[in-house]
């Protein structure tokens, strides 16, 4: 396949080396320090010293007919790309990132027939350039692995060393998830800033703005996905608190500091404006 990966952070860096090791013709559009780096290293380089070949480009070629163009950026910069992709011959697009939004302005910019969206289950950061990353295997499936909605992609995926699922719902998939991870994201910011867990009483402020997002997922039509969140929606409050003041006293909260408050910002800026008046406790959270 020939492949370009628009946004070669962690995440997408992740899928280079992926695909390349398997065989496939891979080309980074980067821009920056990480273009600058790319470029003398012509490589996805990994923390243990493992290399991965690539192409390197400042930006996408459009009249390249690219198997797959995959955008892995955030919620907020990818109308900045949309342009370029809607030029571009690809024969299909997937986006690749955290969003509560709906899917009509990227469908729309690329073309029904060539939209594909897809959602990494990868714990993955760059150091110094050098990728360290941690891909979900397939025996932790029961937590989550990667999803797209094209079964074919899931079976190349899979084949190049990260396993992938095909998720029909992937709306009401990512707008669960993002119920979910707006309070967990803004947890692991708080203990990071003060190097210790939030207090019980943050702790339960968390857990009801965790169940109103998964409240204002059902109010806009959407059955939580998958469907053993809703039973886990139903476990009893304190349960939920609890789940939250472990979570800022556990590793996590230095792996989400990485990444800042933006993406958190962003999900519930997004759930916000998709129900007015029903994110209160949420928007009292945004960090």
């Amino acid at each position: 396949m020939n492949i370009a990966i628009v946004g070669p952070g962690a995440i997408g860096s992740t899928f280079a080396y992926h695909l390349a090791r398997a065989g496939h013709d891979v080309t980074v559009v980067a821009r920056g320090q990480r273009l600058a780096y790319l470029e003398k290293t012509r490589a996805i380089v990994t923390s243990e010293g493992e290399r991965a070949p690539v192409l390197v480009s400042g930006a996408l070629d459009t009249q390249t007919p690219w198997d797959l163009v995959l955008v892995s950026v955030l919620d907020h910069q990818v109308d900045a790309v949309l342009p370029t992709l809607s030029q571009s011959a690809a024969r299909q697009v997937m986006f690749m990132f955290n969003t509560f939004a709906p899917f009509d302005r990227l469908r729309d910019a690329v073309g029904a027939e060539r939209f594909v969206f897809g959602f990494p289950a990868i714990a993955a950061q760059l150091q110094e350039g050098k990728l360290k990353a941690q891909v979900i295997p397939r025996a932790l499936s029961f937590l989550q692995i990667t999803i797209v909605t094209d079964p074919r992609w899931a079976e190349i995926f899979s084949k190049a060393g990260i396993p992938t699922d095909t998720q029909p719902e992937m709306h009401s998939w990512l707008r669960t998830h993002a119920a979910l991870v707006a309070p967990v994201m803004t947890t692991c910011l708080r203990a990071y800033q003060r190097g210790r867990g939030i207090t019980w009483e943050e702790a339960r402020e968390m857990a009801a703005a965790m169940a109103e997002g998964f409240d204002l997922v059902r109010s806009l039509g959407h059955r939580l996905t998958p469907s053993n969140l809703e039973t886990f929606s139903k476990l009893p409050a304190r349960s939920h608190a609890l789940l939250f003041w472990a979570i800022s006293r556990s590793a996590a909260p230095a792996t989400f500091a990485n990444q800042g408050p933006a993406e958190a910002r962003a999900l519930i800026d997004a759930m916000a404006t998709a129900a007015p008046g029903q994110s209160a406790r949420l928007q009292a959270l945004r960090p």
